[in-house]
């Protein structure tokens, strides 16, 4: 795990933010203290990610840059083995697994750092769970029947990200009230699922699905809402909008490639309403601009 920051981060708010209260979350016989901002670091080992697809397809490739995150600061890795951008091409269970397993079995030897599996499939989830993942990252909420009682059977942490239809439909699903309301109404079908299989609630945190049938405008409205959305939900609050097209929009239609920067103004800004945990590609720059953020945030402003 990455040392401590070398400082001690002020004690108190001046004023009570988003979420400033001190969760856990509890991944595989660890628990994570949310008493500061952590960094999940993105491992895309599949050859069509939007934004690094191919690049670390190799398992020695693949080492490497779990072993570079780590060395910047990622508090946990997240593997996904299949692209979920809109019109990605779906890939079998098999092909799927045969990406993240051979991977996560190096990962588990190599780094003391907690794992994430980033499926859909139950399949994959427990194939993953049994090469030494922590977390599973589920994007579609639970949709697979299978999927609440693989992760039940373990100790691993659960990621519920809200999302409509699938990658070829959702950007067609964008039709919401109150974009806030609306994905909070919609995740807690997928809490009720977890809870039904019996996982317990302190193991659970909650992703908005950032550019998942949504338009820039409402994920700008999303990451100013988090507070809302936390309290509605009542678990912690992981962002994952690095490098999403929004942001290339409203930077002149800047490429993937290109937009890091954009992601620490989001992850800021994120930070700032009650998210506590930020997936990302660009570690270090995440890492420490959230750092010095929450610094800021932490330190009481002195009466006139």
């Amino acid at each position: 795990m990455p040392s401590a920051p070398a400082f001690a981060f002020p004690a108190q708010s001046p004023a009570p933010m988003p979420g400033a209260d001190v969760d856990t979350w509890r991944i595989g016989g660890r628990v994570l203290a949310l008493d500061r901002p952590l960094v999940m670091g993105i491992l895309n080992v599949t050859p069509d990610s939007f934004s690094d697809g191919g690049r670390f397809h190799a398992l020695d490739a693949a080492v490497r840059r779990a072993r570079q995150m780590a060395d910047e600061g990622a508090d946990l890795l997240d593997l996904g083995g299949e692209s979920t951008r809109p019109g990605a091409t779906p890939v079998s269970a098999d092909e799927e697994a045969a990406r993240v397993v051979p991977v996560l079995r190096a990962l588990r030897d190599a780094l003391d750092l907690p794992l994430s599996v980033d499926t859909r499939k139950a399949d994959v989830a427990r194939a993953a769970l049994d090469a030494g993942a922590h977390v599973v990252n589920d994007v579609s909420g639970l949709a697979d029947p299978a999927m609440a009682g693989v992760v039940a059977s373990t100790d691993a942490g659960l990621v519920l990200m809200h999302m409509r239809g699938t990658p070829d439909t959702m950007q067609s699903l964008t039709d919401y009230g109150d974009v806030v309301d609306d994905v909070a109404a919609e995740l807690q079908p997928s809490l009720a699922r977890a809870d039904a299989a019996g996982i317990a609630r302190d193991r659970v945190v909650l992703d908005p699905g950032i550019g998942f049938a949504k338009t820039g405008a409402q994920n700008l409205e999303l990451i100013a809402g988090l507070g809302r959305l936390r309290a509605r939900l009542g678990r912690p609050v992981l962002l994952g909008a690095s490098r999403k097209a929004f942001i290339g929009a409203l930077l002149g239609g800047i490429p993937a490639a290109e937009r890091d920067a954009g992601t620490v103004g989001a992850c800021v800004a994120g930070l700032a309403r009650g998210a506590r945990i930020f997936r990302v590609h660009d570690v270090r720059g995440a890492r420490q601009a959230l750092d010095v953020a929450w610094a800021v945030l932490r330190t009481p402003e002195r009466a006139p």
